[in-house]
C-alpha cells in the first residue's frame, strides 16, 4: 500500500511567547496538518518547539471546537446556546451595537482583544472597526508595562543585544523567566553556549523551575525582591573594582552618583529583603564582573509585581556597572519590539481616529460593574465585542469581572475557537479560525525575524477569520468608508510591507522570513543609548520619560512619585501579614500559554490533570496541611479550592499556583485570578499577577 503524500510547508508560530517560532508544517494530500516542527535553518528557532506547539493537530481538530454561530438560550455563564447562521448573527449584533449606540452614544460599545494572536492582521483590525465607529479605545496594560516602562528607562529604547548572541556568551544568565516553558529556545542557544563554549547557566527566580533544574547556579529569592539583589550585585562590582570605571564615564549619565548611592546596598542588607544569603550574592556579583562577555536575558515575570518597572530598570543597570554591553555574547536583553518599522495604518484604520476615550484593559471587572474612574468620566460600557482573549479566566479581579459579564443589560459578542469562560457569558458567540487557516505577518518580541504565516487548510465547520467578522460588521453598523475593509488579509500584509520599505509579500514567502537585526554597534549601543543624551540612565524620572507604552494623555499611574529616582528596592508590594502570611505568584504552566491549550488532553494530562499550589513542606506541615490535601487560598478579593502539592526550592513564605485553568477546572468555579488585585503598576500600567498576600487553609472535606 502506498504512504499518503506529505508535503512540508512553513509558518509561523501565533502566540503570546517572544520566541514566535519558524515552524515547518506537515500536510497530508487531502489537507490535514500532521506535526508541526521548529525550522532548523531559522538561525533563532534552530529547529526547537515547545511540545504544546508541536502536537498542534490536537487543537486544530479537537471535538469541542466552536463550528457555527450560536445565540444565548441559558442564563449568562451557563453555556447554553443554539445554533444561528452567520448573517442571524451578523444582522443581531449590528441591530444591538447601534440600539446601544443611540441610547448611550457610540463609546458605549468596547471592542476588547490582546494576543490570543500575535497576528498583526487578524489581531489589529479590531482597531480599524473602533477607529470607524468611534467606539471606546482600549489602553492595553495587561501584559508588558512594567518591563518595557523599565528597561527603556534605562536604554531609551525597546531593543538590544542580537538574542542569537547567547550562543557566544561565557555565561547566560536568565533572570526572572522560565524559560523551558514559556520561551524554549532561550534554553536552545544558552545549552549551546554552555556545549561549545564552557558557559556558566545562572537562572533567577522565586522557586526551583524547570530551567533552574538545568542551571549551574539557581539563585532563589523572595517575589518582588529582584531589585534589592540587583543592588547589591552592582554594590560589589563597584566595591571590588570590578566595575568598568571608563565604560561608565563613557555611556552612563551618573555613575559617581550611583556608587555613592549603592554604598549602603550591601550583599548583607540584599539578603535581609531578597533570603538570598550574602555569600551567594557577593560570588554571583565577581562571576559577573569577571566573565565580561555576561549575557544577561531578562523575563516578564520578576516585572508582574507593583514595583516591578524598578525592579527591571535595576536588572538592566548590572550590565551598564560591568561594561558588558561592549562584548559580543553581552549585555542586557528583554525585547526587540523597536527595531521593527511596520505601517499599520491600514490595518488599524488609524486615520479614522477620534479622541474617544481610553478605558484599561487590566480594569475590565471594574469598568463592567460601573466604576466611574474607571469608566474615565463616560458612559457605562452596554456592549463588547472580544476577539483574541478569555478575560472571565485571565483578567484580575475575577470576581468584578464576572459579575459585570453577568449584567442583562450588556450584549456581548464573543468570537472564539471554543467555549471559554467568556464564551459562556456570551449573547453570541462566532466560530473563529485557527492560524494555520488564515494568512497573517509575525514579528518576533525575543528575537529580529518577521515571518509570514499562509493558510495551509481549511477551516472546520463555519469558523471564519477575525478580519471577516471585523469587515462584515462595519457594512452592516454603518462605518465610516475605509479601503481596508475591503481587502483580504493577503493584501493588508502586502500593503504593510510595501509601504514599511520591507518589500512585497510575494518575496517574504519567497524567503520565508526577514532578518531585521540592527548591526552590532547599533545594538549594543557602542554610539549612544536611546535616551537625547546618548547616555544610559541610572536617575530616572519616572512617570515623566519615555516608554513603548503611555496612557493616551500621558499621566501616570499610582505611587510614581515614590519610585526611587537610582536603583534600589521600593517595598510596594502587596506584603504578608498575620492574617495573610502567603505571597502567591500565579506562574506560567508549561503545557499552558496563558488560557490557551487548556483544553487539549495533551496538555492538561502533563500539568496533573487538575489545579493545584505548591508549598514548602515544612510551611505545610505547620500548617498542619497534607501532600494532596484540599485547600482554600484566600485574600479579601475571594477564595479558591484547589489541591495542594508539596515542593522543594520553593521562596519562603511563597506558594506558586502554575498556569490559568480554566474556572470550570475548580469545584466552586473561582480561578486563580480571583485573587489578584488590578491596581495599576507605576507608572505606566499593568496588573500585579505575581504580587498577591493570601492565607492558606484546609478545606472542609
Amino acid at each position: 500500500m502506498n504512504k499518503p503524500v506529505t508535503i512540508t510547508a512553513h509558518s509561523a508560530c501565533p502566540h503570546d511567547c517572544p520566541s514566535t517560532c519558524a515552524l515547518d508544517v506537515e500536510v497530508t494530500a487531502e489537507g490535514r496538518i500532521g506535526r508541526l516542527r521548529g525550522a532548523a535553518d531559522n538561525a533563532y528557532t534552530a529547529g526547537v518547539i515547545c511540545a504544546k506547539v508541536a502536537r498542534y493537530a490536537e487543537r486544530l481538530y479537537h471535538p469541542d471546537r466552536l463550528l457555527t454561530p450560536m445565540a444565548r438560550v441559558g442564563a449568562k455563564g451557563e453555556g447554553r446556546f443554539e445554533p444561528i447562521t452567520w448573517d442571524e448573527a451578523l444582522d443581531l449584533i449590528a441591530a444591538r451595537f447601534l440600539e446601544a449606540e443611540a441610547k448611550h452614544g457610540p463609546e458605549t460599545v468596547w471592542p476588547y482583544y490582546y494576543a490570543g494572536t500575535m497576528g498583526l492582521v487578524q489581531r489589529d483590525s479590531i482597531h480599524r472597526l473602533r477607529h470607524a465607529k468611534g467606539y471606546s479605545q482600549q489602553f492595553s496594560s495587561i501584559c508588558t508595562n512594567p518591563a518595557w516602562t523599565g528597561y527603556v528607562a534605562g536604554t531609551g529604547l525597546l531593543a538590544g543585544p542580537d538574542p542569537r548572541e547567547m550562543t557566544k556568551a561565557d555565561q547566560i544568565i536568565i533572570w526572572g523567566t522560565n524559560a523551558v516553558a514559556t520561551q524554549v529556545n532561550v534554553m536552545t542557544h544558552a545549552i549551546t553556549a554552555r556545549k561549545t563554549r564552557g558557559a556558566k547557566i545562572i537562572v533567577i527566580d522565586v522557586y526551583r523551575t524547570e530551567t533552574m533544574k538545568q542551571a549551574d547556579i539557581g539563585i532563589v529569592l523572595k517575589p518582588g525582591s529582584d531589585a534589592a539583589l540587583a543592588c547589591a550585585i552592582m554594590h560589589v562590582l563597584f566595591r571590588d573594582g570590578l566595575a568598568d570605571r571608563e565604560y561608565l564615564a563613557r555611556y552612563t549619565d551618573c555613575p559617581d552618583e550611583l556608587e555613592a548611592h549603592l554604598a549602603t546596598r550591601t550583599p548583607e542588607w540584599a539578603e535581609a529583603i531578597t533570603g538570598v544569603p550574602a555569600a551567594e550574592i557577593t560570588q554571583l556579583a565577581r562571576m559577573i564582573g569577571e566573565v565580561k562577555r555576561t549575557f544577561i536575558r531578562l523575563g516578564y515575570g520578576f516585572t508582574r509585581s507593583r514595583n516591578g518597572a524598578v525592579s527591571m530598570h535595576a536588572a538592566a543597570s548590572i550590565a551598564a556597572v560591568a561594561g558588558s554591553w561592549q562584548y559580543e555574547g553581552g549585555g542586557a536583553f528583554h525585547n526587540n519590539g523597536a527595531i521593527y518599522k511596520l505601517d499599520k495604518s491600514m490595518v488599524e484604520g488609524s486615520s479614522l481616529r477620534t479622541g474617544t476615550r481610553f478605558l484599561d484593559q487590566s480594569l475590565i471587572g471594574r469598568v463592567l460593574t460601573g466604576d466611574t474612574e474607571a469608566l474615565a468620566g463616560g458612559p457605562p460600557v452596554t456592549a463588547l465585542l472580544i476577539q483574541n482573549t478569555n478575560p472571565v479566566s485571565v483578567a484580575p479581579e475575577q470576581t468584578l469581572v464576572k459579575q459585570g459579564f453577568a449584567r442583562e443589560d450588556l450584549f456581548t459578542v464573543v468570537h472564539e475557537q471554543f467555549m471559554t469562560d467568556t464564551a459562556r457569558y456570551a449573547d453570541i458567540v462566532l466560530p473563529a479560525t485557527q492560524f494555520l487557516e488564515h494568512d497573517d505577518i509575525y514579528r518576533g518580541g525575543g528575537h529580529q525575524y518577521m515571518l509570514f504565516g499562509p493558510k495551509l487548510t481549511e477551516s472546520p465547520g463555519e469558523a471564519r477569520e477575525n478580519i471577516f467578522v471585523i469587515n462584515e460588521l462595519a457594512k452592516r453598523l454603518g462605518a465610516k468608508y475605509h479601503p481596508g475593509f475591503h481587502m483580504s488579509a493577503r493584501e493588508h500584509v502586502d500593503w504593510m510591507l510595501v509601504n514599511s520599505g520591507y518589500g512585497t509579500l510575494a518575496e517574504l514567502e519567497a524567503g520565508r522570513w526577514k532578518d531585521l537585526q540592527p548591526d552590532f554597534r547599533t545594538a549594543h549601543y557602542l554610539d549612544g543609548f536611546g535616551h537625547a543624551d546618548g547616555k544610559y540612565h541610572f536617575k530616572v524620572d519616572w512617570g515623566f520619560t519615555a516608554a513603548p507604552n503611555r496612557p493616551e494623555d500621558g499621566k501616570p499611574f499610582g505611587a510614581h512619585a515614590a519610585m526611587p529616582r537610582l536603583p534600589d528596592y521600593w517595598n510596594a508590594v502587596e506584603n504578608a501579614d498575620a492574617e495573610h502570611p502567603f505571597r502567591l505568584v500565579t506562574a506560567p504552566a508549561r503545557s499552558f500559554l496563558n488560557s490557551s491549550f487548556t483544553e487539549t488532553p495533551g496538555s492538561t494530562k502533563k500539568e496533573g490533570g487538575r489545579p493545584e499550589v505548591w508549598m514548602r513542606p515544612e510551611e505545610a506541615a505547620a500548617a498542619g496541611l497534607e501532600d494532596g490535601a484540599r485547600v482554600i487560598l484566600g485574600n479579601r478579593r475571594g477564595e479558591v479550592r484547589l489541591h495542594l502539592r508539596l515542593v522543594e526550592g520553593i521562596a519562603p513564605g511563597t506558594v506558586v499556583s502554575e498556569g490559568i485553568w480554566p474556572n470550570t477546572a475548580f469545584e466552586d468555579g473561582n480561578g486563580i485570578n480571583t485573587l489578584i488585585g488590578a491596581e495599576p503598576i507605576a507608572p505606566y500600567g499593568g496588573a500585579a499577577f505575581h504580587d498577591c498576600a493570601v492565607w492558606v487553609r484546609p478545606a472542609a472535606s
